[in-house]
This record gives structure tokens, sequence and C-alpha cells, in this order.
């Protein structure tokens, strides 16, 4: 059965291996987890680093994303209104004109 780690504990690990005061060995085997395992967390780590300075402008786009997707929402919406407003005239089944 496969391991599972909590987010919290890799980073503290992680952490500990940056500081380079142990090996990855002596760190596996202290945590009771692979070096390979170790090995991967830290690319992991280090390829991701770069994203965390870049929140800010993530979060700019999707909220421009997202209030652009409610436009164009609020836009169809309005024009489907008038599209069952036009065909119910059309038909007679105006409960308005009644």
């Amino acid at each position: 059965m496969k391991k599972t780690y909590t987010p919290a504990f890799k980073a503290q690990v992680v952490q500990e291996l940056l500081k380079e005061t142990k090996t990855i060995t002596q760190l596996a085997a202290e945590h009771s987890v692979h070096p390979n395992v170790l090995r991967e967390w830290k690319v992991t780590v280090l390829k991701g680093m770069a994203s965390l300075f870049e929140k800010g402008d993530s979060v700019e786009a999707l909220r421009a994303a997202y209030d652009q997707q409610l436009e164009d929402r609020y836009a169809q919406i309005g024009r489907l209104t008038t599209q069952v407003t036009w065909l119910k005239k059309k038909s007679g089944l105006d409960p308005d004109k009644s």
C-alpha cells in the first residue's frame, strides 16, 4: 500500500532538505521516506517556486476572465429573454396580451 503524506509534512521535510544540514539519506531515514521520493519533492518545489511570485498576476487574470464571462452570460440572458418574448407574442401565447 502506498503511503500518503500531508502537504505540511512534505513542506517541512523539503525545508530541511534545502537547508543542506543533513544528507538526503539521513532525512529519508529520519522521516521514513524513500530518498527518491525526497528528490521528487525537492524538484517539484524548485520548479513551482517561480509561480509563488506570479500569484498577483494570475489572480488579476482570473478576475478579468470571470468578469468577461459574467458579462457574456448576462448578454446571452438578455438575448434569450427577448427571443422568448417575441416567440410568445407571435404564437399567441403571450400571457400579458390576454
